[in-house]
């Protein structure tokens, strides 16, 4: 619906491309990789059907947005989203970030907040930390980020097909909760992603967010599958209460990763819970 200028590459505007639904109360709903705003679209429809207004964007490098060459980093991707909020003027903000999206609402919330925002929620999110290390012994060997990069690198397409599969937990047998339809739908979306914007993404979802979280001091909601093959729930969600002792833990029973599609019906009925609250 509109776009949005936050920097310059080589004297040519770095616009993000964001849409803005509704009255009442605003959510802004922040994607995951490789996808687009547009993965919001059973919540955007739950929460505009509730009398919420709904900003939904595309991430640099994906969607609409412009595809400059650098900036895929959690402090230049959190003012992004900070300089969004302002243009906006966004208050009593509710900001909800989809796995890579996690991070970036950990990143405002603990570099950029200016009070605008009133409730978080982590849903099937990156925090706290994924870089398995001597300081963070629950979380992901860095082996794993290399063979993704590498994958990414020899034939991103191919690598895709497989990485959707496990997105939504699609199993040889049974996986009636997503379409093959819709797993087409998601990889048309992603092959339109920058292939620097996918690379280099893949190096910030290292980043210790642990600190961020700890400034976090707004209610909270953490939304996770237990059957997320992308970022397993005890690397992840189970652990942000360590660092925000005052979140709520939804766990969806059997879903996976992308379960804003697959269990939209739980994950909305969570959500509008959490928001009335």
């Amino acid at each position: 619906m509109a776009f949005l200028t936050v920097g310059q590459e080589n004297n040519a505007d770095i616009q993000i491309y964001y849409e803005d639904r509704g009255t009442g109360k605003p959510v802004l709903l922040i994607h995951g990789w490789p996808l687009n705003g547009a993965s919001w679209e059973k919540q955007t429809a739950a929460l505009l059907a509730a009398g919420y207004r709904v900003i939904t964007y595309d991430r640099r490098g994906f969607g609409r947005s412009s595809q400059p060459s650098e900036g895929y980093n959690y402090n230049t991707l959190a003012e992004d989203t900070y300089k969004l909020i302002e243009a906006l003027d966004l208050k009593d903000l509710t900001i909800v970030g989809f796995s890579m999206g996690g991070g970036e609402v950990a990143r405002y919330l603990g570099k950029y907040d200016t009070g605008r925002v009133s409730k978080a929620v982590f849903m099937a999110a990156i925090t706290p930390a994924m870089r398995k290390d001597g300081n963070n012994p629950d979380g992901i060997d860095p082996s794993v980020f290399d063979g993704i990069k590498s994958g990414i690198e020899k034939d991103r397409f191919v690598f895709l097909e497989g990485f959707l599969k496990n997105f939504y937990s699609k199993k040889l047998v049974g996986g009636t909760d997503v379409s093959d339809a819709a797993i087409h739908a998601s990889f048309n979306v992603a092959t339109g992603s920058y292939y620097l914007a996918m690379l280099h993404c893949v190096d910030a979802w290292l980043e210790d967010f642990r600190e961020d979280l700890a400034q976090v001091k707004v209610p909270t909601l953490v939304l996770h599958g237990d059957d997320d093959l992308i970022l397993p729930l005890d690397a992840t969600g189970a652990r942000v209460q360590q660092f925000v002792p005052h979140a709520q833990l939804h766990v969806v029973q059997g879903g996976p990763h992308g379960l804003n599609w697959t269990h939209a019906a739980e994950v909305n009925k969570a959500l509008l819970s959490f928001l009335s609250e």
